[in-house]
């Protein structure tokens, strides 16, 4: 494909990355511009709370491609950039530089940022959040020599950073509002089964409670709770969830709800402006509806379709979301979505108390998410089949290990 047009990218993350990666694969030979507000080259993220955190990684393992890739793709990298306007009727950025970059074609890929908590004490030293490689480095620094370690949030960050605190030899307690952890995403059954997992490893769940306010004078000290409890803290980590960075989106005037709105090819309202990533509100033909997702394979995945798009290809984006996570002598696969609370039951297959097992959701009869724990051999391929038969199944026979998935899927 010969062609001068210029094609940027906003945001230089996993899913950019894979973008720019997509649209040299399929022969597009323009110009390609990769704009990013953190300095280093884009990287994933799962490994900040995970390998890269435990010190298991090295660094160059987390990024996309080495910086010689970029450079005999003809991918031009602007790092440490934030842009801050979007005139869509020229097609043109304005960065926080000063500079300006004109498009023919734009994908919106700037990620999501962590949520703050605003309570008395928030300004304290001795508070994290993770979201970059810095906040990776800067809290292993920070917890591999022990100490007492307070965890406001129990969902993914929460429960992975706490996982690696543990493994560091902290004191660690988790502070939930919620009656169980990871509930949003698993729901009562399957949390509970996480609880269960941390209870194990000596963790303290303080769960149903709020952080009302962090104490002490200059660092942090404790953390006090709407029970009237004062949690002793070396160090805390906040892993209250993530917004989507909407704000070029909204100045500019796209749609936006709960993300930025676009179709099942990634293409917002605007013809030549698309959208992955945490930051896109898709729609998925296999749910019929819209779906925001925040997870590693949905940047991967998302960037690569969006790159695609961008060339005109008939993309219909409509993966079940996928994600994954290490915990102590736990590993998990999970697939498929539901809405809080929007499914008829679990079922269980396997041993639960032997943590190898699989987990269901359906509704309607029909399987809509499931997992696995611990069980590689077949791992998650066989529930994405199951999501996608899109049949109704009979519990008994999906709860009995000697019925082969694979039969169950065939309908």
């Amino acid at each position: 494909m010969t062609t001068e047009q210029t094609y940027v990218i906003v945001g230089a993350g996993l899913a950019g990355a894979k973008a720019a990666q997509s649209l040299r694969e399929e022969g597009f030979d323009g110009g390609i511009t990769l704009v990013g507000a953190e300095t280093e080259l884009p990287y994933e993220r799962p490994p900040l709370s995970k390998g890269y955190l435990l010190g298991k990684e090295e660094k160059a393992k987390v990024y996309v491609h080495d910086e010689a890739w970029y450079r005999e793709h003809s991918v031009e990298l602007v790092l440490g950039e934030q842009v801050t306007n979007l005139d869509r009727e020229s097609r043109r950025l304005e960065l926080d530089g000063g500079g300006r970059i004109g498009y023919d074609k734009l994908l919106l890929v700037p990620g999501a940022s962590p949520r703050r908590l605003d309570v008395p004490g928030a300004e304290l030293d001795g508070l994290y959040y993770l979201r970059s490689l810095g906040d990776s480095e800067r809290l292993r620094e920070a917890i591999r020599g022990g100490g007492r370690v307070v965890v406001v949030g129990a969902g993914w960050i929460g429960l992975e950073t706490a996982a690696a605190a543990r493994e560091y030899g902290c004191e660690v307690t988790v502070v939930e509002p919620r009656s169980v952890p990871l509930e949003a995403s698993l729901g009562p059954e399957m949390g509970a089964f996480f609880a269960e997992v941390h209870r194990r490893h000596g963790v303290d769940l303080r769960l149903g409670r709020q952080v009302t306010a962090f104490l002490g004078e200059g660092r942090v000290r404790a953390v006090a709770t709407d029970d009237g409890a004062e949690l002793p803290a070396d160090i805390v980590i906040v892993g209250a969830g993530v917004r989507p960075n909407v704000e070029l989106a909204v100045l500019s005037g796209l749609a936006v709800e709960n993300g930025i709105v676009v179709d099942a090819s990634l293409r917002t309202e605007d013809p030549d402006v698309y959208a992955a990533g945490d930051v896109a509100n898709a729609f998925n033909p296999l749910y019929g509806t819209r779906i925001r997702v925040e997870h590693w394979a949905n940047a991967l995945n998302g960037g690569l379709a969006a790159g695609r798009a961008m060339l005109g290809q008939d993309v219909v984006y409509d993966r079940p979301p996928y994600f994954f996570t290490d915990q102590y002598d736990v590993g998990m696969e999970f697939s498929g979505w539901f809405a809080p609370g929007g499914y008829d039951s679990v079922v269980v297959r396997g041993d639960r108390e032997a943590q190898a097992f699989y987990a269901f959701w359906l509704t309607g009869g029909r399987v809509v998410a499931g997992m696995h724990v611990n069980l590689w051999d077949d791992g998650i391929a066989p529930v994405q089949d199951l999501i996608r038969l899109g049949a109704p199944v009979d519990p008994a026979r999906l709860a009995d290990p000697g019925v082969p998935l694979a039969d169950l899927a065939k309908g």
